[in-house]
């Protein structure tokens, strides 16, 4: 089993910057995808952005050029950076990590952590 856990969260002005770290407990996987994926209220969950262990990465068109995802392998770790936030950008941020081994696929979800912008 492994477990995400999120933090950075909280309240950030429009035009600000927020980072968000997401840490696995351990190193379960060789071939992974991780990264944030968000929830606004009433609106259904949506890729924010991925890294996968062959370093691709993957931007929801709405955040291209404004979020910066990267990876920190020895801490098991990836970080959102998050500038020129718009007041769309405020959601439930979950973290994610989808493995895979032996031919099978884990999934895991972080508990998630809240971004409003607001001024």
């Amino acid at each position: 089993q492994v477990q995400l856990v999120e933090s950075g969260g909280g309240l950030v002005q429009p035009g600000g910057p927020l980072r968000l770290p997401c840490a696995a407990s351990r190193s379960a996987f060789s071939l992974y995808t991780m990264g944030w994926y968000r929830q606004a209220l009433g609106k259904q969950r949506e890729l924010v952005a991925t890294i996968t262990s062959n370093s691709v990465i993957n931007y929801a068109d709405s955040v291209k050029g404004r979020f910066t995802i990267s990876g920190d392998n020895a801490k098991n770790t990836v970080y959102l950076q998050m500038d020129s936030l718009k007041p769309d950008d405020p959601a439930v941020y979950y973290c994610y990590l989808r493995g895979r081994r032996v031919g099978n696929d884990y999934v895991y979800w972080g508990q998630g952590t809240q971004v409003t912008v607001s001024s």
